[in-house]
């Protein structure tokens, strides 16, 4: 057992957290839905202050419902690790606070997890590997998984030292006005890289003409000449109104897509 003002090392600190990364998801269940997975990654630290009785009080704790978004809650879990330091070390920590800041903690952070992750970088890297992909290069996948596994790692390790040192101040890491800048940079990011994927990659273009005898036309080349791309961006448009307001399910699109397709070319309209 560790000397009574004895505080963790940064191996120890890198252990907790690789701990974390590996085991958060090994045992979810609806009950509990993670817990076990953060009383596993937290064993190194009750094995360096406690004897077996308050090694499992400890485990105890942490066995109430908690769930998460796994890479920002990393910054929870530096939290929570400074707070059974600080308890381990004599502070005066209770077990009711260490709960009320994981259960405080985790609806927004999940939120803000979401919505910064699957909402808005993973689009980002996945519209820049399609790109790399172009005529079956094998660069955008390459690109996307050496991106992506970076990213999460190193800024849950990132958040998970901010946890540790800052405390439940650290929050503000994620809330502050500055983290709110570079979110919304992050998201005009994101739009714009999406607006050229739309007019690159959606082929989008009709038959219909017009006029008689020698004077036919084409629609296609009228639009052309006002607006390039003007079929393809209505079409984005339309989809995202129908499935951000009207609430239609991504299956469903696909269906309507997937009718609307055989419908024009049978007519002749595409």
């Amino acid at each position: 057992m560790a000397a009574k003002n004895e505080r963790l090392t940064k191996p120890e600190l890198t252990k907790l957290w690789w701990r974390y990364m590996w085991w958060y998801n090994s045992s979810a269940s609806f009950e509990r839905f993670h817990a076990m997975g953060i009383v596993y990654s937290l064993i190194p630290l009750w094995d360096k202050y406690y004897d077996k009785a308050k090694k499992f009080a400890a485990m105890k704790r942490h066995t109430h419902f908690y769930n998460t978004e796994m890479q920002v809650g990393a910054l929870i879990q530096g939290i929570t690790v400074g707070l059974e330091e600080q308890k381990a070390l004599g502070k005066d920590v209770s077990d009711d606070v260490i709960r009320a800041n994981k259960v405080g903690l985790m609806g927004p952070i999940a939120g803000i997890g979401d919505s910064i992750l699957v909402g808005v970088i993973i689009p980002i890297l996945l519209s820049i590997a399609i790109s790399l992909s172009s005529g079956g290069s094998v660069v955008g996948p390459l690109f996307y998984i050496a991106t992506f596994v970076a990213l999460i790692v190193l800024g849950s390790k990132f958040l998970f030292d901010r946890g540790y040192t800052l405390g439940v101040d650290a929050v503000k890491t994620l809330i502050g006005d500055k983290a709110k800048k570079v979110v919304d940079a992050i998201i005009l990011l994101g739009v714009t890289i999406m607006g050229g994927m739309a007019a690159s990659y959606v082929g989008f273009t009709t038959k219909i003409s017009f006029g008689s005898g020698e004077e036919i036309r084409l629609l296609q080349d009228t639009l052309d000449g006002i607006f390039p791309k003007l079929l393809p961006l209505l079409l984005v448009l339309s989809i995202w109104a129908l499935m951000a307001k009207k609430k239609v399910s991504p299956l469903i699109m696909t269906i309507i897509l997937a009718v609307f397709a055989f419908v024009a070319a049978f007519f002749k309209i595409i």
